[in-house]
Parts: C-alpha cells; structure tokens; sequence
C-alpha cells in the first residue's frame, strides 16, 4: 500500500532540499506552498476574497496577490492572519487533496510538503511525519542570509512557529541536517533504507 508522509520542518531548516531529494527516489510531492500560490492566482476567487478584505492594496499592478502587503499585515495582526487563512486554507487542502488522491491511484508514495503542519494540527491527516531538523540558531543565520534581514526579524519568525525541537519530540522521524547538504543527502539515504524505500546493496530506488 502506497504510504501518505508529512514532511516538515521550520522556516530555513532545509525542506525544500529534501523535497527534491525525495522526488528523485521516486516519491511525489504535494507542495502546500504551491497550492497556497495557485488559491490566490491571479483570475481566481480566492484572490477575489482577498481583494474584499485587504483591499486594492492588497492587489498589484498586474494582477496579482501583493505577497509583501499582505505578509506585513498578517504578520503584525493576528487577527488579520486567520482572516487570510479561512480564505486560503479551505481551497489549499482542496487541491492537495485533489493531487494526493491522483498519486495514489496510481501507485505512488506521496509525500505532503506542509512547512506549518503541527502549527495547523495536520498531522493525523498523514500516515507519519518526517521532520528535516537544524538548529534554531542555525535556522536563524541561514534565514539571515537568505532574506537579507536582521537577527531581529530572523528570530521573529523562528519563533513565530512552534520550536524545531517541540517537533523533533513530536515527529515519527527526523532528519538531521545540521551539517553539510552531503550529510542531509546521506542521513536520508539512511532513513529511506530502514524504511525500505532504497535497497541497501544498490542504493536504488524500489519499484513504487
């Protein structure tokens, strides 16, 4: 039987990476980010329910969703947040929903690319969870480089998830990465031979 992982993390713990890692051992991905994009993509009525209640504002020149003023507003008003969620948050499950179903009528193991699974209480929604695991400093100084932003800003949104380790203690198994992509490629590797999706001898990929 086709399984059904959640794979999460915290914001710049490496995910993404993994996600692709994943995809070459012959796993699908349904990417909660991706369907988050396509609820509010432009022409769509989930950018329509934007519209009324953010505003013009909240629509740019071409179009589309203006992902900077609406992430400001969300992110300093909570309650701003959940309004944005009710929107989005029905139509993303939707279409994952949609995806995984195809997947796994044809065979394949899915996993479920949710950045904020325990955050949104979805891990019953799975069969496991596999969580990619770093640091919260390490977290903080790659986030750091990558947006650009303060130490300020960067702990901000650390620590407006749940905390890397809360869901280390919570998830079916984790994957280190704290070292190099070498190491995360090989810690995987790992999982997935214990778990049986790799043949131990060759290193390939099982029939799925």
């Amino acid at each position: 039987m086709p399984k059904v992982i959640g794979l999460t993390g915290g914001i710049a713990s490496g995910k993404s990476t993994v996600s692709e890692l994943l995809t070459a051992h012959g796993f699908k991905i349904v990417d909660a980010d991706i369907a988050s994009r396509k609820a509010v993509e432009k022409g769509s009525e989930g950018l329509e329910q934007v519209r009324a209640t953010f505003g013009e504002e909240a629509i740019d020149e071409d179009g589309n969703m203006d992902r900077g003023y609406v992430g400001d507003i969300v992110f300093n008003y909570p309650e701003k947040r959940l309004e944005l969620n009710e929107i989005v948050h029905p139509i993303v499950r939707n279409i994952m929903e949609q995806e995984k179903e195809a997947f796994l009528k044809d065979g394949y193991n899915v996993i479920m690319d949710i950045p904020l699974l325990y955050e949104n209480e979805l891990q019953d929604t799975v069969d496991e969870v596999w969580l990619v695991y770093t640091s919260e400093s390490i977290q903080i100084d790659r986030l750091m480089q990558r947006n650009d932003i303060s130490m300020e800003d960067a702990k901000a949104r650390v620590y407006s998830q749940i905390s890397i380790d809360k869901k280390r203690r919570m998830a079916d198994h984790v994957i280190d990465n704290r070292d190099s992509k070498l190491d995360l490629k090989q810690n995987l590797e790992q999982l997935l031979t214990d778990e049986g999706y790799i043949e131990s001898e060759t290193g390939h990929s099982q029939e799925i």
